[in-house]
């Protein structure tokens, strides 16, 4: 194949999920209808925490940023896909395409890092309820959000970056929905080793980084509760700590798969559809999840329907 600058490519194709005309149309309006229900379910999230006085606790600010990341997320990928289904047009221009991986990797890391802040906040409630107030208090709550987000967009920068000094060859089709990272990256004709080891090592370290201090903070709740007498205080602690911890096996069992699946299957396409667990699902569900397992989300928001 003839090799191409990068500032020789005007567009990528985005093959999604199937070529079937009939599953499209399918698929044009699942998209649609997980996209206004992502977008709606959280926006109520976030307008009940800022509507209710009760809520205004670190726990539901984490809460309000995670859904303001997944309506984020969510954005960055659908509206586009739902776009090239109804125009029959698969192109995305070179711009948008580093511009999506860039937006995608933000939040995707902000996101992992949201769950570990959320989970260090129920291990200072449960483990140290009389002083939650005064460690929790609001400048360390602005700064566990804004040096996560300023990590987020600096390991997003820096990916995008390594792109922009790759060649590409005539072959620019990308078996997904979005433009990877991962896909990207194979599609360049130049040496991509840097990119592949850094994007991989990036990766693993973060994650690594937020799964460490989610199973380190729930290791020390275990442990506070396995000292409590009062069973009462147990179920409280647990049912509170329920919640995040399906939010979490969510995400990162999603994403587990998926690298599972890349890893076993050769087949571009069945990684791109299993793709959609981590990339779809979890932003979906987790509004779900918070307002139907918390007592004070859902006497907010039925406060906001009447």
């Amino acid at each position: 194949m003839e090799p191409r600058n990068q500032t020789d490519v005007s567009e990528f194709l985005l093959l999604g999920l199937t070529k079937d005309p009939e599953l499209q149309s399918i698929l044009f309006c699942l998209f649609l209808l997980m996209y206004l229900v992502t977008i709606l379910g959280n926006l109520l999230v976030i307008l009940a925490v800022s509507s209710d006085s009760h809520l205004h606790t670190p726990m539901f600010f984490f809460l309000s940023n995670l859904s303001f990341t997944d309506i984020c997320l969510s954005t960055a990928m659908i509206p586009k896909m739902l776009v090239n289904i109804q125009t029959q047009n698969q192109s995305i221009s070179y711009t948008g395409c580093i511009t999506q991986v860039c937006f995608v990797l933000v939040f995707l890391c902000f996101e992992n890092f949201l769950l570990a802040v959320m989970a260090y906040d129920r291990y200072v409630a449960i483990c140290h309820p009389l002083r939650y107030t005064v460690i929790m208090n609001p400048c360390l709550c602005g700064l566990l959000i804004l040096l996560p987000l300023y990590v987020s967009i600096l390991d997003a920068l820096l990916h995008s970056l390594m792109v922009l000094q790759l060649s590409f060859c005539t072959d620019l089709e990308i078996p997904h929905f979005f433009c990877e990272l991962a896909q990207v990256i194979k599609l360049a004709c130049s040496d991509s080793f840097i990119n592949t080891f850094l994007a991989n090592f990036m990766a693993s370290t973060l994650s690594g980084i937020s799964l460490f201090g989610i199973i380190f903070s729930y290791a020390k709740i275990l442990s506070s509760l396995l000292g409590m007498p009062s069973t009462v205080r147990n179920y409280k602690a647990f049912s509170t700590c329920g919640s995040h911890l399906l939010v979490v096996s969510l995400f990162y069992g999603t994403g587990l798969g998926v690298y599972i699946s890349s890893a076993v299957t050769d087949s571009s396409r069945k990684t791109s559809v299993a793709s959609v667990m981590y990339t779809v699902v979890p932003q979906l569900m987790n509004p779900f999840i918070y307002s139907l397992r918390n007592r004070d989300m859902k006497e907010a928001l039925r406060k906001i329907i009447r």
